[in-house]
Formats: structure tokens, sequence, C-alpha cells
């Protein structure tokens, strides 16, 4: 267990937006943050940071909280494990209590896979440097890559013995599960038989945005036709190849930072790379590149350049890649090497300032490269040139942005020697068919969907419901301000009507809500929100020096999540930066008194209304002579209520 004093250290020196930067791409929103949700799909930002409230909210997915909850959701980390993260990453020594037996047992089967792959990647870095065989055969064959020690320490390169179980055995003496060091591909169980699945080979760890071990890639260093080159780990609840980059924890502030992300295809390339000094580089592990690959790098910038090697058939093979990227409104440049070279190798041979300006000098617009490699098999052929350019428009029709569109139209025009009439019109060709495509599933679901729109009327609107959730958020924003409120007293005049007196008095938000809530004995109805404004006011009510910040992270997920979707609603449609423009709009905090007085009194006006429908209701169902006294009621609350009314168009 983390000791309390520990947990208190690390809220009050993490800051939200700082631990979110490192994996998303946070832009300046007025006094916020914006980015791509990390949990969905998405190509306008939907993902709001606030580091004045130190919370955050996805509105795509409906996820919120503080930094911890975004570690847990984000990295599927435990609590504890989110608090020695942090720890780390702000340098805060982490103090523990004891656990009892009891607590060991809680660790879930995923944090079982974790510890395992963990185990494994400290094993095989210790075999590659501490070992005879480590050294002469793994170490050798690093260092034979040029790779210095700094480099093989700083991606925790390692070795696997050449023995059939030397990994598991030692695994199991330290007391690790068999199933979870199966699970994790670790080691191959066969009926009574277990072997090592990457016995024999130099060890590539694969792991997460934050640093996290997923998973491992060996390179077999002795010659068997019958083994493959490089193996991976197979997939598991904690490692998916589609939608991991090697090397992207290394890469993700280098590729934020120079707003461009090079994608090579091998572990080498990744390393050789950011050892010359290019650190913005990651890799698709020699698999296929998939969409949430792409997407992870979206997140930390729009600009990807694909780096091949001379290999024609190799680049042929990856140009779907290019469309892929495309359709996720990305831009994309292409960078090949001379022919017989491929990064790892050029990089090698290549001095940091050769590489930038080659680099820079070589990577051409995906147009411009595809039309170079298609071109190559349609010389003085009409069809296949042909058949060329309908491949380029084809890419072009994934651009989702239409200026992008008819900008790269007229360079495949100026390339191709073609009218930009007749690629406009190959382009409505594409995108009619896709629409029509698109109609026809849209046609078999009509049918349901009227279905459903029958069964579902439209929901109204939940007064009683939004004017509780307004208490709520001034009570968390103003709740220990103190403030002059105007209170309405209720007296008869000199001709027995009824009127409301002004009497100014001060005191806090919470208090004045408090008081008015009781004196009209209104309770929540939403018990969410109940249970939430009690814990409040108890809190204001014992605390003078009251912060949001520390509240959020006192309550449970539950609360704290709801706390961050009543805060950060108004904050989605805030003003940007107006003031440029010469516009002050008023803030909130400038008029909380009339904003904590217009919702009680809406309040009390909708529960009046509420009451006078109970009467009327009784009113029908009754024929006796207490009418007359139910219609008297009616009256006096009509009379209050248009009282009430009077003053909230005053305060309005």
């Amino acid at each position: 267990m983390i000791s309390p004093t520990t947990i208190d250290q690390v809220f009050e020196t993490a800051r939200v937006e700082e631990v979110i930067g490192d994996f998303v791409n946070l832009k300046k929103a007025g006094s916020n943050f914006k980015g791509l949700s990390p949990f969905s799909d998405e190509r306008s930002p939907s993902f709001m940071v606030s580091p004045v409230k130190q919370i955050w909210k996805d509105f795509s997915s409906g996820k919120g909280g503080n930094v911890v909850a975004f570690l847990m959701e984000h990295e599927h980390f435990t609590y504890p494990e989110a608090i020695k993260y942090l720890a780390k990453k702000y340098n805060i020594e982490v103090e523990e209590t004891v656990q009892s037996d009891a607590q060991k047992e809680k660790a879930n089967e995923r944090e079982s896979l974790y510890l395992v792959s963990e185990f494994a990647n400290k094993y095989f870095q210790n075999i590659l440097h501490k070992t005879d065989q480590g050294k002469s055969i793994g170490l050798s064959y690093f260092k034979e890559r040029g790779f210095t020690e700094e480099t093989i320490k700083k991606f925790d390169l390692g070795y696997a013995l050449n023995e059939w179980q030397a990994f598991t055995d030692e695994a199991l003496k330290k007391g690790y599960n068999i199933d979870f060091l199966s699970k994790t591909g670790l080691t191959i169980v066969k009926e009574q038989k277990r072997f090592d699945r990457f016995k024999g080979r130099v060890m590539f760890p694969i792991k997460s945005m934050s640093g996290r071990v997923l998973g491992f890639g060996g390179r077999i260093l002795i010659t068997d036709k019958k083994a493959a080159k490089y193996v991976n780990s197979p997939e598991s609840d904690i490692y998916h190849k589609s939608k991991v980059l090697y090397g992207i924890y290394n890469a993700k502030q280098s590729i934020a930072k120079e707003d461009n992300c090079y994608l090579v295809e091998g572990y080498t390339d990744v390393i050789q790379f950011h050892q010359t000094g290019i650190k913005n580089v990651v890799s698709s592990s020699g698999t296929a590149l998939t969409s949430e690959q792409i997407r992870l790098i979206n997140r930390l910038t729009k600009n990807i350049t694909v780096l091949f090697d001379g290999d024609a058939a190799g680049m042929r093979a990856s140009l779907r890649g290019i469309d892929l990227i495309l359709e996720q409104g990305m831009n994309v440049k292409v960078c090949t090497f001379p022919e017989g070279e491929d990064p790892d190798s050029f990089a090698k041979q290549n001095t940091l300032e050769e590489l930038s300006l080659y680099l820079d000098e070589n990577a051409r617009d995906f147009i411009q490269f595809k039309a170079s490699v298609l071109s190559e098999d349609s010389k003085n052929d009409p069809i296949k040139k042909a058949e060329t350019i309908r491949d380029i428009v084809n890419s072009i029709s994934k651009i989702p942005d239409r200026i992008k569109t008819e900008i790269y139209i007229q360079e495949c025009a100026r390339i191709m020697d073609i009218s930009e009439e007749v690629l406009f019109t190959t382009l409505a060709q594409i995108n009619k068919k896709e629409s029509q495509e698109d109609n026809k599933q849209f046609k078999k679901n009509q049918k349901v969907f009227e279905v459903i729109k029958h069964q579902q009327p439209v929901k109204k609107i939940d007064v009683q419901y939004v004017l509780e959730r307004k208490i709520i958020e001034v009570l968390l924003l103003y709740g220990n301000k103190v403030e002059d409120f105007e209170d309405l007293v209720l007296k008869e005049n000199d001709v027995g009507e009824l009127v409301l007196e002004p009497v100014i008095q001060q005191a806090k938000v919470f208090e004045k809500i408090f008081l008015d809530l009781q004196d009209d004995e209104m309770e929540f109805t939403n018990e969410k929100f109940k249970t939430l404004y009690y814990t409040l006011i108890d809190t204001l009510n014992q605390n003078s020096d009251f912060e949001l910040k520390n509240f959020v992270n006192s309550v449970n997920q539950n609360m704290a999540n709801e706390i961050t979707n009543i805060l950060m609603e108004d904050e989605r449609y805030a003003l940007d930066n107006w003031e440029r423009m010469n516009i002050f709009p008023k803030g909130k905090n400038q008029t909380v008194a009339q904003l904590v007085s217009e919702t009680i009194l809406s309040l009390r006006c909708f529960l009046i209304d509420q009451k006078v429908k109970e009467f009327q209701q009784e009113t029908m169902q009754s024929k006796n002579e207490s009418n007359r006294n139910i219609l008297e009621e009616v009256k006096d609350y009509s009379s209050l209520k248009m009282l009430l009314s009077r003053k909230l168009s005053r305060v309005l």
C-alpha cells in the first residue's frame, strides 16, 4: 500500500496537462487545452483538459476525471500503479506500507501479464549483459549493428539463452504462474512440455506509450531454414500488434515537438535513427500498417513521412498504407533510399546533418511518389497509364478535406499531363460509387430505424435535473465565495396585496444555497446529485480553504466522473480568445450572486408548477367540498409564482 503522504504529494505536484500531453497532442483553446480523443476514432477534437480545475473530459466517449483517472483509463493502470507512474515522472519518493496476502491476491489477471512481461524484460537484459553466452552472442550482434552501450540500455535490448527452458525455469523459480507465462506467449505449453518461445534470439521489448512492456520481438542469430528470422509475441490481453508501434515510448515527445513522425519498417531502423539523432521515428514492426496505429500517431501530429528502402516490390506493397493515412485526414510524404540501402544502413553511414538533409531534400508528396512508382510499369502503355491515374485519384478520394482534395487534383493533373476536368469527373464517379454503396446499406437499415424511431418518442428536457445539476456546478466552482445576495421577503402592502421586498444580505454561496433549499424544503430528486450535494455541503462547511482539485481527488471514481461531466460541459462551448477581437464576454464569476438567485428562483417556479399540477389533478378526481380549498391553494401558489417570475425576469 502506498502511504497517504505520498499520494497527497503526487496529487499536489502532478499537472494534468503535462501528463496527458505525453499521450495526446494538446493545443491551447482559451484557458483550456484541446486534442483528439485517445479513446475513440475522431477527426474533430473533443477531448478537453482544464489546467485550472485539473480535470479532463472526453466528449466522444463520455470518460473524464483527474490525472489518475486518465492513466487508469488510457494505460489500464491500477490506482497504485498510476500513483507510482506519476511519482516516477515527478521524482517523488514512494513510501509503501506492507501488503497483506489478501491484497496481493487482488492483483487481476491483466496486471499479472504486465508483471510477467516486466520480469522477462529485466531477465533478458541481465542475460545479455551478465552471462558469457549473452555477451559473446547477443551483445556482439548489437555492437556489430553499430549500437552503442547507451542505446542498447535505452531500448532495453536483451538476449534469450539458446536453451529450451532457461527462461521458463527461472520465471517459475521466482514464483510466476505458468498460466501467465503461457498467455503472454513467453512460454509455449504443449501437454506436459514447456518451451521458451524466444530461445536463442536477441530481444526487442515492445512498449506502450507510457513505457509498459506489452510484448517482444525476437531475432534469430543462427542460420536455420525452418526457423523464422523474426518472431513476435502472440496476441494477448495486453498485446495487440495492430494497435502498437515500436519505439512510440521513446519517440512521443519528439514527434509532438517536431510535428512530424517518421514511419519505418523494422526495429533496427528505429534504433539506428534514434542513435543518429532523429528521435521522432516509429515502426509498425514488420506488420501491415493499420488504422489503429495511424490514430496513435494522429494524437501527436498530423504529419507522417513514410520511409522505404530501395526495394520497389516492397514499396508497391506499402502503397495501401498511404491510403489509410490519407483516410485519417493526415498529411503524408514518402522518402526512399538509394537501391541496396534501408533506413538502418543509411543512418549508420551518415551523420545527423547528412541524414536530416537527405530526408528534407528527398521527402516527396505522396502523389509524386505514387506517380513515379506506378509509372515505371506503364511506360508507353496508354491503358496502364490510365490505370495509374485512376489509382492516384482513388487515393485522393480518401482525403476528407475538400480544399486539400482540389489542390492534389491540380498537382496530379500537372504531373500526369492530363486535364483537371477529367480528373474531377473521375473523382466524382468514385465518390458517387461509394455513396451508392453507402445508400444501399442505409436503405437496409432504414426500416429498422423507422421502427426504433416510432418506438422511442422524443425525450422531454428534465427541468429539475438541469437545475439540480446547475446547483452542483455553482457549489463546485464558487461554494466558498462570499457574495451580496438580494433576498426577497414576502409582505403585505397597504392595500392587502402580497409583494416581495428586497433585502441585501452577505453570505457564502454554499450557505445561501443550503438555507434557501432548507427553507423551501426542496429535496434533490436525482440520487447522484443528492449524494454529491450533501458531500459538498459537508466539505465546504468543514474546510474554509476548499479547493476543487483536492475535492475531486478525495472522492470515489464514480463521483469524480460525475463532477467532471458537470464542470466540463460548459467548457466545451467556451468562447475562445474573443478578447483579441475586442469582445469581452462577462464571466460567470463576475455574476455569481445573480447566477445563484436565478437558479434557485427557477427551481422554485418549477416546483410551484408541479404543485399546481398536483392540485389540478386532485380537483379532477375529487367532486366534494374540498375542491374550494384546493382552488384557494392553487390561487395562492399562482400568485407566488407570478411574483417570483417578475423577480426572475429582473434578474435575467
